[in-house]
């Protein structure tokens, strides 16, 4: 499944996720958790449901549930998962066990799901055990807007827009959990939708640090984050000439290419380059 670009789609917005669907994003997330008000989560079960039932699968379309332990997450299990969503983004997951409570739920339905791995205080503990449900994901993703309200913390950013020291320790580690575990590692949203050079500059740190695809809120961020995950025409040769070098010298460990030592890291990251094309 290739996970560039995720575009978060309130619920109860039909036109919004019509629009979305032409967007290029890789993956919508239809939203039924934090942009839908109480009051309207019965429509937006059923808009989603009605977007799940038309939509052409050329995109794959993932659903935001509520969080275990709420009242509307069997609601919205109960209206989605026979129109069988690619996947379902679990919000406040705190470890491998409420990954497990939803597979519970979701009985012989093999539907993927997608942690959101750091909005509690207690999730920042868990990060390491999402390898014993490797199978049940397609990636482990984070944010950096409920656990500061958490915990009270004013911002999870300094003036400039980067993280505080707490909120890039925990992306640090979400980056680290999704590896170990060996699912793709989402990078979170950008805010400001408006400011697309800034944009750009993150989602580049994000793909240079180890991120393999990240989540967006508004459709003209899709092109750059696209962008952003794709590998460049350069890369893709360096890639290429890396493996060729090693197949050229079959059973050693390292070589010596354009004046340069390379080793079996070098030979996974070209490896890695042209399985993300």
């Amino acid at each position: 499944m290739k996970l560039r670009s995720l575009l978060f789609v309130p619920g109860d917005q039909p036109d919004r996720m019509e629009k979305a669907l032409k967007s290029g994003a890789d993956a919508l997330i239809l939203d039924l958790e934090d942009s839908v008000v109480p009051d309207r989560k019965p429509w937006a079960r059923k808009d989603v449901a009605r977007c799940l039932g038309q939509a052409n699968r050329a995109v794959h379309l993932f659903v935001r549930i509520n969080a275990l332990g709420t009242p509307d997450i069997k609601e919205d299990l109960r209206a989605i998962l026979p129109l069988k969503p690619d996947a379902l983004v679990l919000p406040k997951s705190e470890s491998s066990t409420s990954v497990a409570e939803l597979g519970a739920m979701l009985g012989m339905a093999d539907t993927k799901i997608l942690p959101i791995a750091t909005e509690t205080p207690k999730s920042i503990f868990g990060l390491g055990t999402y390898g014993a449900v490797a199978s049940r994901l397609c990636g482990l993703t984070w944010g950096a807007e409920d656990l500061p309200a958490a915990i009270g913390a004013t911002s999870a950013r300094h003036a400039d827009g980067s993280y505080t020291s707490p909120y890039e320790m925990v992306r640090n580690l979400a980056l680290f959990a999704a590896h170990a575990a060996g699912v793709p590692a989402i990078e979170t949203v950008y805010p400001d939708f408006s400011d697309l050079d800034g944009l750009k500059a993150y989602a580049a740190k994000a793909r240079r640090d180890g991120f393999s695809g990240m989540m967006a809120i508004h459709p003209k961020q899709i092109d750059i984050i696209n962008s952003a995950f794709q590998p460049t025409e350069d890369e893709i040769a360096h890639a290429r000439a890396v493996i060729a070098a090693f197949d050229a010298a079959p059973g050693s460990g390292a070589i010596q290419m354009n004046g340069k030592m390379l080793d079996k890291p070098h030979l996974a990251a070209a490896r890695r380059v042209l399985a993300a094309l």
